[in-house]
């Protein structure tokens, strides 16, 4: 499978400490893991923080042909604030060197070249207008490909035309509970009458999306597919830190859609990844696919077959 991702590429920036982030980012590094193909449109600057970017986007076996280095804003950062009940807030500074995409033909061409099979993108980026364009001609011109809305809603970084706009190009969707309910209330679903299956089959409806899935935390996650819903467990862990947990189920979940497993299946395995995550401190830590297997009881015979 390969993956072109577009969006942020940042550094969170913790009270002692400095992480490589951004949804993109972590969802394609974690694709990578998997064993598949990942490139990602973005840019960095010129300054320290872009050049460390791009030498841990390398190690991170991912594809930087489609970098681009601006002189100018600086390389993003998000200001990492904890509480003590461990939950982050993320300050994010606009414009930033992510905003800066290279929209010209050549970098059209290089996309196109690298023929992904999904494309994959949020919603923070798209507020750029520039930016959400590009991800619009993208979906064009990559003809078949098929469309990932990873949603993660940012306060005052989204609005409902940005996301109806996003949807109706999205094949899968995902979002977390309270997403579900924001957005649920915005159609009419009171709070008194409103249910995850209900909101999930009319939103899916809607926008003629195949999947969603609406991530529950540490009670797991929901998925709509082919009309039906399954509610899928999590699993019990000493959580770390957050922080790329669910980009990383998002990479997972993908993995399991792209190789048509049964909902559950992809549930499973995507929890397990997500919650490995979350056991480890940093955005894209080091986890196995065996110790997922096991967490989740799959054979790994099931996860290796996409690359035999």
């Amino acid at each position: 499978m390969r993956v072109l991702g577009v969006g942020e590429v940042l550094w969170d920036v913790f009270p002692q400490r400095e992480l490589l982030g951004g949804a993109p980012l972590n969802f394609c590094a974690n694709t990578v893991r998997l064993g598949h193909r990942a490139s990602l449109i973005t840019a960095v600057a010129n300054d320290k923080r872009g050049r460390a970017a791009l030498t841990e986007m390398a190690d991170l076996g991912l594809d930087t042909s489609l970098v681009r280095v601006v002189s100018e804003p600086a390389t993003g950062v998000a200001i990492v604030t904890t509480t003590p009940q461990g939950d982050h807030s993320f300050e994010i500074p606009r414009p930033a060197a992510f905003d800066e995409l290279d929209s010209s033909p050549e970098t059209m061409q290089r996309a196109t070249a690298f023929e992904p099979d999904w494309f994959y993108f949020g919603t923070l980026l798209q507020t750029n207008a520039h930016a959400e364009q590009l991800t619009h001609d993208l979906a064009r011109k990559l003809g078949g490909v098929k469309c990932f809305y990873d949603m993660n809603l940012r306060p005052g970084c989204w609005n409902m035309p940005l996301i109806e706009r996003l949807c109706a190009v999205a094949d899968v969707l995902k979002l977390n509970e309270f997403e579900a309910q924001t957005l649920g209330e915005r159609i009419g679903l009171r709070s008194e009458r409103f249910s995850l299956e209900s909101f999930a089959a009319q939103w899916a409806d809607s926008y003629g999306i195949e999947s969603i899935c609406i991530t529950l935390g540490a009670a797991g996650c929901l998925i709509y597919m082919n009309g039906n819903v399954s509610l899928v467990p999590g699993f019990p862990v000493q959580v770390e830190d957050t922080v790329g947990a669910g980009d990383a189920f998002a990479a997972a979940f993908l993995h399991g859609y792209h190789l048509r497993w049964p909902a559950l299946q992809i549930g499973r395995f995507a929890n397990a990844v997500g919650s490995l995550v979350a056991s480890r401190a940093g955005a894209t830590p080091e986890w196995s696919v065996e110790e997922c297997c096991a967490l989740a009881s799959i054979s790994t015979g099931e996860i290796y077959a996409a690359h035999r």
